[in-house]
């Protein structure tokens, strides 16, 4: 045996110790492209995959990013100043910055906050200003206003989605729980300093303050008990099947969590624009900005989107300055913020200061060039902007939320099953089926099982599935909505390149035991006599499984494996 030590050696030598991962696929990252139009292999950028950036060079120009107004703490305005963002613009071309970490072709860290956002801090420092120290103030107001049981997919610009366990314990989302989908740092804005500019196409120009809005001589209350949900929930379902666009902030690695309801007070933004005495003919959408600084493709600006004013008129988006009974939080928009009924996340602007009435929809990137949905041969060797639908209203959708996926599941022939559903642009889940068998037969939700349906939020539901199968099993959960549109069987059917909408059937794989059969009962009690661990199901199990006499009796009884004629 000695003897075969050092041949293993020069092998072990000439293969490479990592290459049958990357044969597999299992570091993605890592592997070469092959080019066969010129019949070689082609090496990829795999050096400094987490690249160092270069030092900030040059003297910062602490002026150019400055708070614009007293009372409005890390606001600064951009879109007034073109010579500004042109500084800005030239600021981060002169600099050199890390690619974004990769947590799609490799393991996604296992840490809380689980992406830094080196770059975004980074773009924020280059500019500097005011916006040097944004990223520490914003984490701050996390750890003050966020429950310790978040998890932090990206620390900043914060993103971050309560665990399965607590995203459906009640059909109000409690505010520390509530999803955040940020896109910058979190402004701190004085309320009784605060006001909303509204201009553009609108006839008569204005600036309210926090006061007229809530003065129901002028606008009348509105309350609403309205979902809001990102475009990117479920992400990681995509992300496992087939890696897509990879910026750590618009493409984070969401799972079944980015999705929360509140009960939202405020104002119809329809009333606002009849006391400004409504809008020129050529007006069709209402652009809003908010006060947080969004980076793209090194150019500064703030968060801007558009909403049809078909929307509006149908009183479908709000201006809330109340949420679940206290004011808004900071992180969800203090001191008013936008709720956009039915439509994905990115369109309620958070800090909102300014509305202006346009023509078309806002180029601004947010709108124009992100939240696309292409088709699947559309990607980075092809894609343009007008290749991707601008995802608006979210369709129907469900989630397991327990069991979890890969888990070992004891029961005695019904499976708990918990959930949510939900389906935007005003249309409400009708029923929520589930299977054990992948999705060939199907089990209706108890109707009395599903929480309150409301027209703009989901509903959360909880069922006995019956199952006799025992090992893996596929668990499937579908909704129908109220005009009977439901899920895609298949992640497959729903992948695209920037890993949006994630809106087919939610399936999980759960190691089935069913203890109400003799054999498996008597298993677990064995177990448990010994005081040893069911689970990780891939340990195997250290003592006999029966014994020689039982071994001996079978063969007898049943005659032997092999027949000789």
């Amino acid at each position: 045996m000695e003897h075969d030590i050092p041949m293993r050696e020069a092998v072990s030598s000439f293969q490479p110790s990592d290459e049958w991962k990357l044969e597999q696929g299992l570091a993605g990252v890592e592997l070469h492209l092959l080019d066969q139009t010129r019949g070689k292999e082609v090496n990829g950028d795999s050096l400094g995959l987490n690249g160092d950036a270069s030092p900030i060079t040059g003297k910062l120009d602490g002026k150019l990013a400055v708070d614009e107004l007293p009372g409005w703490d890390g606001y600064v305005e951009w879109e007034d100043y073109p010579d500004k963002k042109r500084r800005a613009h030239e600021i981060l071309s002169s600099q050199t910055f890390p690619p974004p970490p990769e947590f799609q072709l490799a393991p996604i860290p296992g840490t809380n906050p689980v992406l830094e956002g080196i770059r975004w801090k980074l773009w924020h420092r280059a500019v500097g200003g005011r916006l040097t120290a944004v990223p520490e103030e914003s984490w701050a107001v996390v750890l003050k206003e966020k429950s310790l049981e978040m998890l932090h997919l990206l620390q900043f610009p914060y993103n971050g989605e309560p665990p399965k366990r607590l995203v459906t314990a009640q059909p109000i989302t409690p505010n520390p729980l509530h999803f955040v989908r940020n896109h910058g740092g979190i402004p701190s804005i004085d309320p009784s300093a605060w006001f909303l500019r509204l201009d553009g196409l609108v006839k008569e120009p204005k600036k309210l303050t926090l006061s007229d809005l809530q003065d129901e001589s002028k606008f009348p209350r509105m309350e609403r008990i309205v979902t809001i949900q990102c475009s990117g929930t479920r992400r990681i379902e995509q992300i496992s099947l087939y890696a897509g666009e990879g910026d750590e902030m618009i493409n984070a690695p969401w799972a079944e969590g980015a999705i929360g309801t509140a009960r939202y007070v405020g104002v119809s933004l329809k009333k606002v624009i009849k006391y400004c005495g409504g809008l020129h003919d050529a007006a069709k959408h209402l652009e809003l900005a908010g006060a947080d600084t969004y980076f793209k493709m090194n150019e500064v600006m703030n968060y801007v989107i558009s909403v049809p004013y078909s929307k509006v008129k149908a009183h479908e988006v709000m201006l809330v300055w109340e949420m679940n009974g206290e004011p808004l939080p900071k992180i969800h928009g203090a001191p008013l913020r936008a709720v956009v009924l039915g439509y994905i996340g990115a369109r309620s602007v958070k800090w909102l200061y300014r509305i202006t009435a346009i023509p078309e929809p806002t180029r601004a990137p947010v709108q124009s060039r992100e939240y696309l949905y292409f088709n699947q041969q559309v990607g980075k060797h092809n894609q343009k902007w007008i290749d991707g639908i601008q995802i608006q209203e979210m369709p129907v959708s469900s989630a397991i939320m327990s069991p979890w996926n890969k888990q070992v599941v004891v029961h005695e022939g019904q499976i708990e099953i918990k959930g949510w559903a939900y389906s935007g642009g005003g249309h409400w889940p009708e029923r929520v089926e589930v299977s054990a068998d992948g999705g060939f037969s199907w089990y209706a939700v108890p109707i009395e099982n599903m929480s309150t349906k409301h027209k703009f939020a989901w509903r959360i539901w909880h069922t006995w599935l019956p199952c006799d199968i025992e090992g893996w099993i596929e668990v499937v959960v579908r909704c129908w909505d109220n005009s009977l549109n439901t899920q895609p069987t298949e992640p497959r059917n729903t992948w695209n390149w920037g890993l949006h909408v994630t809106s087919s059937a939610h399936r999980i794989k759960i190691y089935s035991v069913n203890k109400a059969k003799e054999r498996t009962r008597a298993r677990l009690e064995e177990f448990e006599r010994r005081g040893m661990s069911f689970v990780p199901i891939t340990r195997p199990t250290e003592f006999p499984y029966m014994t020689w006499e039982e071994y001996d009796e079978y063969f007898k009884r049943n005659g032997p494996r092999d027949v000789d004629e």
